[in-house]
Formats: C-alpha cells, sequence, structure tokens
C-alpha cells in the first residue's frame, strides 16, 4: 500500500503573490479547508509546504503556501502532484477505497478463473468503473457496484467479481 495519497496536481499560479490553483484528485474539494499541510514531489524531491490560505475557484482549490510569496517562487512546480500522509488521508467508510490501493491488485471472477489485473478507476456520475487489463492485453470494464464487486483484500492484493451478461466478449 502506498504511504503517500494524492490529493490534488498544481494547474497553474493564481495572482502574482504565489498562489496557485490546484486540480483535485479527491473526492472532496472542502478537504482542502482541513489540510494543514501537503508534500510537494518536485520529482527531484519531496517538499513539505505548509497550507496558509484555501480558496476555491470553480472546481479548482486555491492554495496559498507559506513562504512563498511570489509567483516566481512558485510558477516551476506547475504540473506538480501535491500528497498527504496515509495518517493524514480521509477516514473512508465501509467498502470504499483509496484508488492508489486498488490500482495492480489482481482481479478474479466468482469460478475462480483469474481475469488480469485492476489497470485504471474511471470516475462516471453513477458509479465508478474498474478498468482490468487482461492478459490479452484487452480491457475489461467493471461496474463498481455490489451486483459485480463480490470481494475486495487490499492487503492481499485480490479483488472476486461477478460479470454481469455481456461483460466479458468470449
Amino acid at each position: 500500500m502506498e504511504d503517500k495519497l494524492r490529493v490534488g496536481v498544481i494547474s497553474s499560479t493564481h495572482g502574482i503573490k504565489g498562489e496557485v490553483k490546484v486540480f483535485p484528485t479527491t473526492d472532496d474539494l472542502n478537504r482542502f479547508k482541513k489540510l494543514k499541510e501537503v508534500i510537494l514531489d518536485t520529482g527531484k524531491e519531496e517538499l513539505p509546504l505548509v497550507i496558509e490560505g484555501v480558496k476555491f475557484f470553480k472546481k479548482f482549490a486555491i492554495l496559498k503556501f507559506k513562504g512563498i510569496d511570489n509567483i516566481n517562487d512558485i510558477e516551476i512546480y506547475k504540473g506538480k502532484e501535491l500528497y498527504v500522509t496515509r495518517d493524514k488521508a480521509q477516514k473512508l467508510d465501509k467498502d470504499e477505497y483509496f484508488v492508489a490501493d486498488l490500482l495492480g491488485i489482481d482481479v478474479a471472477d466468482d469460478n475462480g478463473r483469474r481475469l488480469g489485473r485492476l489497470k485504471d478507476v474511471i470516475e462516471t456520475g453513477a458509479n465508478d468503473v474498474y478498468v482490468v487489463e487482461m492478459e490479452n492485453k484487452k480491457e475489461l470494464l467493471i461496474p463498481a457496484i455490489k451486483q459485480c464487486i463480490l470481494k475486495v483484500d487490499v492487503e492481499g492484493g485480490q479483488m472476486e467479481v461477478h460479470l454481469l451478461e455481456g461483460l466479458l466478449e468470449e
């Protein structure tokens, strides 16, 4: 399991006083109000940043970091990802999982047949869709609904699914 979870990506600067526009990769945009610090992955190192201010604009969070007061100091981090440590992550309800924990787990059907590895999670309006890469490199799309997702063992890296008729081309 990942020890850090991505909460956003710096998309651009906002104004000239060091604020950034952050595209959230978390379900709850308001979560940024509760965060006190994030980890900026520069590609070369990880920098802990203290959040000094939070505003919202459309679907973006506008963040101001302590000690960064100039557009030139933050502009170089456009496109870089922001993380939180797992202990600062949102608490999950039963049958909820962090996407980072699901990626790469083995997926098998309820007959024990291995289908492949979970490669991606697509967020739709109604429910998530799990993208499973099969051994033949084709993708299998499985809706993340109770009728299809029978068991998830994140620690063991296993998911058991029931394939509704028409999901798998034979």
